[in-house]
């Protein structure tokens, strides 16, 4: 009997202590998680590449692959390629830069681009590009307007009298219009002819004022490319990439057919891994008291034959 409590006490122990070791393999996390130093996305959406640069001291189970949601797709991973990456790597790049400048000519817009210029892109690969004079265009940026005020004098001797009614009200000076604004007058010295006096005679000087309205242009937009060579020395690392593909996500709409009809919604997933780890810790224990009580069944048989001997 105290080998049976023994054994039964034993069993349960074992149920006790695989339980929450089974949950937590279940739901454990990688002891680190890895973190990729580029993302690619492709333009349909449809697959993304997660790169991760590794070092030896880097352990590549910390690299996530489990499914995630974005921009209306499901992601899953179909593949974790490994790459053992060059000790040298270089190519060649192009960089197209863009700045304002107030002037168009040349003289200008090459003191505003250095002949050459440093680089990183955004992988880490660095290098010197130089300028490529050819690709360099200026474009005007934007035109604005501006108006003064003009004004014209205009003489009108051998007048009458001094009367406005001798001067015209506006006139036309360069393809504008303008306004009688002021009037002054002169005296003409007429004297006299065969005996007669003439009168006076008079002079009127007249001021016309308007306003003249020009464009001008605000300031120019100067591109240009700069090529060169970039790279870099990769420092005894191993690179991963790992390629998910997604499917959109359509949400599911319940069917109407009708007032008294509608389809109920699927019902969730059942984890059913999830459930079958205590049944069979439950069946493992029941193996153990089984073979606990046919030892002692053994034994009170092995005791019985003792005894009729």
């Amino acid at each position: 009997m105290k080998k049976l409590t023994a054994v039964c006490a034993l069993a349960l122990a074992l149920t006790v202590a695989l339980a929450p070791a089974a949950h937590a393999a279940e739901w454990a996390d990688p002891t680190q998680v890895c973190y990729p130093t580029s993302v690619t996305q492709s333009e349909d959406g449809a697959e993304i590449r997660k790169f991760y640069d590794l070092s030896p001291e880097d352990d590549p189970t910390g690299i996530p692959r489990s499914d995630f949601e974005q921009d209306g797709y499901h992601y899953t991973l179909v593949d974790l390629l490994k790459q053992e990456l060059p000790e040298h790597e270089s190519r060649q790049h192009t960089e197209t830069v863009t700045l304002d400048s107030k002037n168009k000519d040349m003289a200008s817009v090459l003191a505003l681009l250095p002949q050459e210029k440093a680089f990183v892109t955004d992988d880490g690969l660095a290098g010197t590009l130089t300028l490529r004079l050819d690709t360099v265009q200026v474009e005007v940026a934007g035109y604005g307007s501006s108006t003064r005020q003009v004004s014209a004098t205009r003489t009108y001797p051998n007048l009458a009298g001094q009367d406005t009614q001798y001067i015209p009200k506006t006139i036309q000076d360069g393809g504008r219009t303008l306004t009688l604004q002021d009037v002054s007058w002169q005296t003409d010295n007429t004297g006299s002819l065969d005996g007669y006096a003439l009168g006076d005679r008079y002079t009127a000087v007249a001021t016309y004022t308007g306003s003249a309205t020009s464009s001008y242009v605000k300031g120019y937009t100067v591109t240009a490319d700069y090529t060169g060579t970039v790279s870099r020395i990769a420092l005894n690392k191993t690179r991963y990439v790992a390629i998910f593909e997604g499917t959109p996500l359509q949400p599911l709409e319940p069917v109407d057919n009708g007032p008294d009809t509608m389809e109920p919604a699927p019902a969730a997933s059942f984890n059913w891994p999830l459930l079958l780890v205590p049944l069979g810790l439950i069946a493992a224990a029941g193996g153990g008291i089984g073979i606990a009580l046919f030892l002692k069944r053994r034994s009170e048989l092995a005791e019985g034959g003792d005894e009729d001997a």
